[in-house]
């Protein structure tokens, strides 16, 4: 009696993944992390699993671009609402088309009296007031986890504080009482056990509310109202602290930016201006006449991935409607990347390369200020 022939061998069954057809979703989160953040927004378009993965919940996403060692430039915004002291937070790609992802609130929840100081891929929020009494917190923003951490509290509390990372160093002056021991110190971001030390400071320099900070041609710089600061890391003790030049001092108008070794403020006239170390001299930035509004007061500037990106308040221009029919305003906030090049006689030419207006049609309050800050996501 002969043997029945065996059957050929079935094929694996296929596994379907909710992301790509015919693959687990752990492979095809990998194939999304090999794509750049720029295409996002368009596929977060192709279906509900992917407007999931790609604004909802990103978080394996962010692990698997973390294990491929991807990372691309992300602005942290924050909106205080007049009706809570506590700050708001977003994440935003800067990227068209891109929505932003709103974290969690800070530990703490201080009010926008507060200072952001970035070092790459975490942002400082350090200071500010909680229920009008000023703090000494700092908490840690790592965007890469959407999380918060406490860091070690200051020697003093701070409201309106500058603030500024550089060189592997926290800065923070100003923001307590001029005589201070403590109006000063710096942290070593280098060190998870460091805690504060106090920068001395003479007593005839010191300012109280600071309205502007950057690390500049190797010095940290504060402009305050009624004077501008620069510290000198590198100098010896009793000539690290001067005045600023009176050409910077004058020019400097609210947030600024370095991007490339110029410092970009605005002034008076809403005009964008960059500041030459080198010459002591600001210059206009030309060819944003047509494509951007005149900053008189309230637009934040950041040097994100080597262009200068700047966010402002816009104006909604229609009406929506809630669940129960009542009307509704609308925050809107624009942003432009600006890529800047050095003309003839050291003039400023600007060209927007990225444009975007974003809605926050749920949120009921209008843009007071802002804390922004670049960071670096994988």
């Amino acid at each position: 009696m002969s043997a029945e022939p065996s059957s050929p061998p079935q094929p694996a069954a296929l596994v379907r993944g909710s992301l790509i057809p015919a693959l687990p979703d752990d492979l095809a989160v990998h194939c999304i992390a090999l794509l750049p953040r720029s295409a996002h927004p368009s596929l977060a378009l192709v279906s509900r699993a992917f407007h999931a993965l790609l604004c909802r919940h990103p978080e394996p996403l962010l692990a698997a671009r973390a294990v491929l060692r991807l990372s691309d430039p992300h602005i942290v915004l924050s909106l205080r609402p007049p009706s809570s002291a506590s700050l708001l937070f977003f994440l935003m790609l800067p990227h068209p088309g891109w929505p932003p992802l709103p974290l969690p609130p800070p530990p703490v929840p201080v009010s926008s009296s507060s200072s952001a100081a970035t070092d790459g891929s975490r942002l400082f929020l350090v200071g500010g007031s909680v229920a009008g009494v000023p703090a000494a917190s700092v908490q840690i923003l790592d965007p890469r986890a959407r999380s918060w951490s406490v860091g070690p509290r200051l020697s003093s509390t701070r409201e309106f504080a500058a603030a500024v990372a550089h060189s592997g160093v926290l800065f923070v002056a100003g923001g307590c009482v001029p005589s201070s021991p403590f109006w000063a110190e710096a942290l070593d971001l280098s060190t998870p056990d460091a805690k504060w030390e106090t920068v001395a400071s003479p007593a005839h320099l010191r300012e109280k509310w600071m309205h502007g900070c950057a690390a500049l041609a190797g010095k940290v710089l504060a402009v305050a109202d009624r004077g501008g600061l620069a510290y000198d890391p590198a100098a010896p003790p009793a000539e690290a602290w001067a005045p600023v030049s009176p050409v910077l001092d004058m020019g400097w108008k609210g947030r600024a930016a370095v991007v490339q070794g110029i410092l970009y403020s605005y002034d008076y006239l809403g005009q964008v201006k960059g500041y030459d170390p080198d010459t002591d001299s600001w210059s206009t930035v030309e060819g944003l006449e047509r494509e951007l509004p005149k900053f008189l007061c309230g637009a934040t500037l950041a040097n994100v991935g080597g262009l200068l990106y700047l966010v402002w308040e816009g104006k909604w221009k229609g009406k929506g409607k809630g669940d129960k029919g009542e009307v509704r305003s609308m925050v809107v906030i624009e942003w432009a990347g600006i890529e800047i090049t050095r003309a003839e006689e050291r003039r400023l030419r600007g060209k927007v390369v990225f444009k975007d207006t974003v809605l926050f049609p749920d949120i009921y309050f209008a843009l007071r200020d802002t804390v922004m800050g670049s960071v670096t996501c994988d």
